[in-house]
């Protein structure tokens, strides 16, 4: 599962914002901060307007903050507002489905329930979890390594029975 970028850019900005609690913050500095174009931002910052995430003060002394307390900002919550679908494979979007191998398969299900356990992942998380300083959730030494992806197929198991095997 890969978020889109807008998804990613909405959570930098709550991150951003409840970091910066004590104080107005502009889109261009948040814009700044994480090398993101401010026009681009503009439109999640609006959403998360909409969502009530965001509060947007207008005049001089103007700036973002947000909107609700950091504990009350479910990350799975507002995954699922940002992400157009959480369609896996061609076969979770009925109108593009033209796998034919849809009625028998089972790799739809499993995709599923993998889905499903992401998203629990996702919903037992605020943004107030997110920020807390040396957050049980997070083991600090792997945090930001890559998570391992098999590289190779697995090699298929050969039966004790075949003597030719190498």
């Amino acid at each position: 599962m890969r978020l889109t970028t807008y998804t990613d850019y909405a959570l930098r900005t709550l991150m951003y914002l409840a970091a910066n609690r004590e104080r107005l913050v502009t889109i261009r500095d948040i814009a700044d901060a994480h090398s993101i174009a401010k026009n681009h931002l503009t439109k999640v910052v609006h959403q998360l307007g909409i969502l009530g995430t965001v509060e947007s003060l207008r005049g001089r002394n103007g700036g973002l903050r947000l909107g609700k307390e950091p504990a009350q900002i479910n990350i799975g919550v507002l995954v699922r507002s940002t992400e157009p679908d959480f369609y896996m494979a061609e076969c979770f979007d009925p109108s593009k489905n033209h796998c034919m191998l849809s009625a028998a398969c089972t790799l739809k299900g499993v995709l599923y329930n993998a889905t499903a356990a992401y998203l629990a992942v996702l919903d037992s998380v605020t943004l107030e979890d997110l920020m807390a300083e040396g957050s049980s959730r997070i083991d600090s030494k792997s945090s930001f390594q890559s998570i391992p992806i098999l590289t190779q197929p697995a090699q298929p198991k050969q039966n004790p029975s075949d003597k030719n095997a190498a």
